[in-house]
């Protein structure tokens, strides 16, 4: 088989650099469904429309790096 039909998946990086303390539950939930836990912790996740929505309400909070 050849791999020309294989369809790479795109990655994002997503770092936390600031705390939710302060933040609505909402704010909060969003971070911990990212699967971040603490400052500077990096996570990678496949770039969907979900994804971009939960980063959107979040956008103060994160860094996104895309990947290739």
């Amino acid at each position: 088989m050849s791999k020309a039909g294989v369809k790479k998946e795109k990655m994002v990086r997503i770092t936390l650099v600031r705390s939710p303390i302060g933040f609505t539950k909402r704010h909060k939930a969003t971070i911990r469904a990212l699967g971040l836990r603490r400052l500077h912790q990096t996570v990678e996740h496949v770039d969907t429309p979900t994804l971009r929505g939960m980063l959107y309400l979040v956008d103060r909070l994160v860094v996104v790096e895309k990947q290739d």
